[in-house]
């Protein structure tokens, strides 16, 4: 009989499936402190948790008899997820139960924006009847601009759609094949920025993401437009949409999430006659919280039967027998991942993965699951780890593609990480060599050998002489300091890479004036933390 902690308020209807199973008992308990869970947790197989537990070290620890601690939401930051890895404890949570509700909350924005609904009602309940200051528009016939495919902006297009809304949509991983199974134009952030009459923001927030709409967007945005933002604060910057809006160019805004929540009293967003604003209600609704719970109790029965499980946060246990062979290339394999995708310049949809040498002859899914995170994580943030990275492939139809080879180029072992986008390709590959550890060993069709870290800036070349010598006096005149530097090429004249490891990130208008420079065909930035 498997024994099941719930620790904070669910719904009974949310946990009916692990309170009618004949081989679980359930026990809510909620309110409890830090010292009161340590002293009964070693009596409980799972443990299931909202917002208000803080799973700690010690309860971890305690949980002698712990397999898997479920958290009816999304996020995780209330759970000690090194520690649950470290004790073989999985980590689940419930990334699709709210998807419904978001984008129903991010469409009632929409309306509410277009209608100037919270406006006229705050002002018709003081006794004034106002209809001319509430003049509003219809969304047939608008365009509206989703950045963002995933599962919450394809529904929320989807309903833009019954309305009569043309739809251009922006996802890194969205291609003109799914963009057309969706019904939308696939379009760049530049084409929606110029053309959409309402924008939609659905990504999470990552470097890639951050302040992605900002003055050099707001500039060049169609006068009148409106943007609503029920994903995550920053995406925006919240001080150029204010000036946007003064300026005339953003006819309104409606925001459910800030840079920082709650946000300060004097926030511009609270007071501004033109700005809807609600707290985080995005998954907040009855429905929601009863599917999470829904969602999670479902694999929490999973797990303690011993079946097949989805949305795990954590790495489940390995093998120490194929952990101990793999674990040297974990990070190795994230960094190709992550390597290969700073190459492409748009959507991909498949990853191949090969692995040749010793490693074609052990299961390698585990290497596979950072590759795949390292591929993702450049857009998803946060949000991808090495559980669930494939799964995300998955959502997103991108196709992982594993290959075995004895045979390697020269090395012991070799992981060849491909991208294929269309009819493009790019390829970066990679090995660990004997007292030097990870390095980079080709990319595309060039050879090279470089250790992958830090802030590194591939240029596209021909091969002539006097290039190197230009990239110096350019780097040096602009304070970049060259920390290493590798030159690939096929044939003496022909096209050639170069590849540069720098001290620091190198201005853009540096990366410019280098892609300026005589015989130079490109050059970008890749970025390895």
């Amino acid at each position: 009989m498997f024994k099941v902690l719930v620790s904070d308020p669910i719904s009974d209807m949310g946990i009916q499936q692990l309170m009618d199973a004949s081989d679980v008992t359930v026990d809510k308990k909620t309110g409890l402190s830090e010292d009161e869970l340590i002293a009964i947790i070693g009596e409980y197989d799972a443990l299931l948790v909202r917002s208000q537990t803080t799973v700690t070290e010690k309860i971890i620890a305690a949980g002698t008899n712990l397999k898997v601690i479920g958290r009816a939401g999304v996020g995780v930051d209330n759970i000690k997820l090194e520690a649950a890895t470290q004790r073989g404890v999985v980590v689940i949570n419930a990334p699709d139960g709210n998807t419904i509700t978001t984008c129903e909350h991010a469409f009632a924005m929409l309306m509410a924006l277009a209608r100037h609904i919270p406006q006229a009602y705050a002002k018709t309940i003081t006794g004034v009847w106002d209809k001319k200051s509430f003049l509003g528009v219809e969304l047939r016939g608008k365009t509206l601009g989703v950045l963002g495919m995933g599962r919450i902006g394809s529904e929320v297009a989807k309903r833009a759609k019954a309305f009569g809304m043309s739809i251009l949509a922006y996802d890194p991983f969205l291609t003109e094949d799914r963009a057309e199974k969706l019904e939308v134009k696939l379009a760049s952030v530049d084409d929606i920025v110029r053309n959409a009459d309402f924008i939609t923001v659905h990504t999470p927030l990552t470097p890639e993401t951050r302040h992605m709409i900002s003055r050099p967007q707001f500039e060049v945005m169609k006068k009148g437009m409106r943007i609503v933002n029920c994903a995550r604060g920053g995406v925006i910057d919240e001080m150029a949409l204010v000036e946007a809006i003064d300026s005339g160019i953003v006819a309104g805004a409606a925001f459910d999430v800030f840079e920082k929540e709650p946000p300060q009293p004097d926030h511009p967003f609270l007071t501004h006659p033109k700005i809807i604003v609600t707290p985080h209600l995005g998954a907040s609704t009855v429905e929601a919280q009863e599917n999470v719970a829904i969602d999670v109790s479902e694999q929490v029965l999973h797990i303690l039967r011993n079946e097949p499980f989805i949305n795990a946060v954590n790495i489940p246990p390995v093998a120490a027998s194929v952990m101990n062979k793999l674990q040297p290339y974990f990070t190795l394999g994230e960094k190709l991942g992550s390597f290969a995708t700073q190459l492409t310049h748009g959507a991909f949809n498949e990853i191949l993965v090969e692995y040749a040498g010793d490693l074609s002859d052990v299961d390698t899914q585990p290497l596979t699951r950072y590759i795949v995170k390292g591929v993702l994580s450049r857009h998803f943030g946060g949000d991808v780890n090495i559980v669930n990275s494939m799964h995300l492939a998955k959502t997103r139809d991108i196709n992982v593609v594993v290959t075995k080879s004895p045979k390697t180029k020269g090395f012991t072992n070799l992981i060849t990480v491909t991208l294929k986008a269309g009819n493009e390709e790019y390829l970066v590959a990679g090995t660990l060599l004997q007292g030097y550890g990870e390095r980079i060993v080709q990319v595309n069709k060039f050879p090279v050998d470089i250790a992958p870290e830090g802030h590194q800036i591939l240029i596209s070349h021909n091969d002539k002489p006097g290039i190197i010598g230009f990239v110096g006096t350019l780097f040096g005149e602009n304070g970049v300091n060259i920390a290493s530097m590798q030159v690939g090429r096929k044939i003496v004249g022909g096209a050639a890479i170069m590849l540069l490891t720098v001290d620091k990130e190198v201005p853009q208008d540096v990366l410019v004036k280098l892609a300026g420079l005589p015989e130079i065909n490109s050059a970008e930035e890749i970025v390895l933390v």
